[in-house]
């Protein structure tokens, strides 16, 4: 028991650290894309960049994932954060934006260490901890990615590529850490390399040959899809529906980011051995669409700020889905299912933000959270999905 523990707070130092150098890149970023190119009109390279991260991302994870089930999740979170060292390296001194783009490349490609160390909290964890330290997971996470951007602000004023230089010591700690101290979670890898495992399509075709996975695949989407509307849209609608400024984007940003991490820190454990993973799902996504609801037709600022807690409470369903997600494979399978998750997270984010943003500008005049009514749509049309994941697991427990 002390080894699972001990594993636990180490991935989740890992994971911790690796949000925080995400963070800390983030508010500078559109600065050294403009000091490379020697541009203000800036949009279309971020744009580029973005989506070739996602794309590599897409195409890779799955085969990541894959590789994890048969060599181990140590090592390919070692080759991922090796990938992200170089990554920000490269960004650190690149003088053109085509070294740039090499830099985002290889971050997607080696971008496996969110599904890894999902893999890893599943194989260290009991099932009836599994909402509770995939919530702790979000919240680790959550936190470094909250205290990221204030500290990349503040380094990225002393020099624009600071930041950069300071997420790449970092990762590079983050990997001697992983090396040093993470032990391997699988009780029995396999060690063999299969080519096999290379091949993109094999997950899709492992998960063609699974149909109670697709409602998991297609709620992931759907969700995922979903969350890409806050950072697209999230400033442009506070501007327009209330006329904030930086300061107040940035707290409403701030403050919607610490309830989510309060209750996914606290909460989903308890809610999930009190209600059931399947009805703290249902719960999670109520909270969210009688917030979006609020948003949607808000007239003032403070409103909200009101149903933060409420829309904090969305928090509780992720958890307890990741679980019900893990209980649809053996651990053999944990890694390709992961890796075939974040790869339908990175799809969504490769096609929402173009269609939200468009969206976005076609009904700002008229009604700007109208945005919000489509996400409301989105996580709808995710709830027969849900019920069919859930019902499954359901079945499989009564029946064992």
């Amino acid at each position: 028991m002390m080894q699972v523990n001990t594993s636990r707070l180490i991935i989740l130092c890992t994971i911790g650290l690796d949000a925080l150098g995400i963070g800390l890149v983030f508010p500078i970023l559109p600065r050294l894309i403009q000091e490379v190119t020697g541009t203000t009109n800036i949009a279309p390279y971020i744009g580029v960049m973005i989506a070739l991260y996602a794309l590599m991302q897409f195409v890779c994870a799955p085969v990541l994932g894959a590789l994890s089930d048969k060599l181990g999740r140590r090592p390919i979170l070692l080759f991922s954060l090796a990938g992200a060292t170089i990554n920000y390296a490269i960004m650190a001194f690149a003088p053109t934006l085509m070294l740039l783009l090499l830099g985002r490349a290889i971050a997607g490609i080696s971008s496996a260490n969110i599904a890894v160390a999902t893999a890893y909290i599943t194989d260290v964890s009991e099932e009836r901890d599994r909402a509770h330290n995939f919530g702790l997971f979000s919240a680790v996470f959550g936190a470094g990615f909250i205290a990221g951007p204030v500290v990349g602000g503040v380094l990225g004023e002393m020099w624009v590529r600071l930041p950069f230089v300071v997420a790449a010591a970092l990762n590079f700690g983050n990997y001697l850490f992983t090396l040093f101290m993470l032990p391997e979670s699988k009780s029995s890898p396999s060690g063999r390399f299969d080519f096999h495992s290379l091949n993109p399509t094999a997950s899709l075709l492992w998960v063609m040959g699974r149909k109670r996975l697709w409602p998991v695949v297609g709620t992931y989407f759907l969700l995922s899809a979903g969350g890409e509307a806050y950072g697209c849209c999230w400033a442009l609608w506070g501007f327009d529906a209330f006329s904030w400024n930086g300061t107040w984007i940035g707290l409403s940003l701030s403050m919607f980011g610490l309830c989510q991490m309060l209750v996914q820190l606290f909460l989903p454990g308890p809610a999930t051995r009190k209600l059931g993973e399947r009805r703290t799902v249902f719960i999670g996504i109520a909270a969210s669409c009688l917030a979006l609801v609020v948003m949607a037709f808000a007239k003032q600022g403070w409103m909200v700020f009101a149903v933060m807690p409420l829309f904090a409470l969305a928090g509780l369903g992720t958890p307890a889905f990741q679980a019900v997600a893990a209980r649809q494979v053996d651990s053999a399978s944990q890694g390709q299912l992961q890796g075939l998750l974040s790869s339908a997270t990175s799809l969504a984010s490769i096609i929402a933000p173009f269609s939200f943003s468009g969206l976005y500008f076609i009904s700002r005049a008229s009604l700007p959270g109208a945005v919000w009514l489509v996400v409301l749509t989105l996580y709808i049309l995710a709830v027969p999905l849900i019920h069919i994941s859930t019902r499954t697991i359901h079945k499989i427990c009564v029946n064992d």
